[in-house]
């Protein structure tokens, strides 16, 4: 098995909507769905880092940790853009526009967006 992140979702249908929007920007769709469930990957391949977006197997509301953050690459500034771009139209929250973050690193562009749970997502291009 491959290395995995999971985040709860309460909101299954607008959970869904929003990672299939906001992945594909970068290469990202899904590769494995049952009940509850749905996982992605880059090229939709199912081989390395895998996101799992499920409801909580306690059947307890899902919640965002506080301090915790999955981060995503991407191959450019406009896929940045893009990311952030589909985060807003699909239910996200802004938590950082797209733009340059110097105190980071000069070449550091990177947006921050919360997904309609309210798990926070970074998409970073370091070019």
């Amino acid at each position: 098995m491959d290395h995995y992140v999971t985040l709860g979702a309460d909101d299954a249908a607008a959970t869904r909507a929003f990672y299939d929007a906001t992945l594909a920007t970068i290469d990202w769709s899904s590769h494995a769905e049952f009940p509850g469930w749905r996982a992605y990957s880059k090229g939709g391949d199912g081989t390395g880092l895998t996101l799992w977006i499920c409801s909580p197997f306690d059947g307890q509301q899902a919640s965002a940790g506080n301090g915790s953050m999955l981060g995503f690459a991407a191959t450019s500034r406009e896929q940045v853009d893009a990311f952030y771009a589909a985060a807003m139209a699909h239910g996200g929250s802004d938590e950082g526009a797209a733009g340059p973050r110097p105190h980071y690193g000069p070449d550091w562009y990177a947006a921050y967006v919360r997904d309609p749970t309210g798990n926070k997502l970074a998409i970073v291009f370091n070019g």
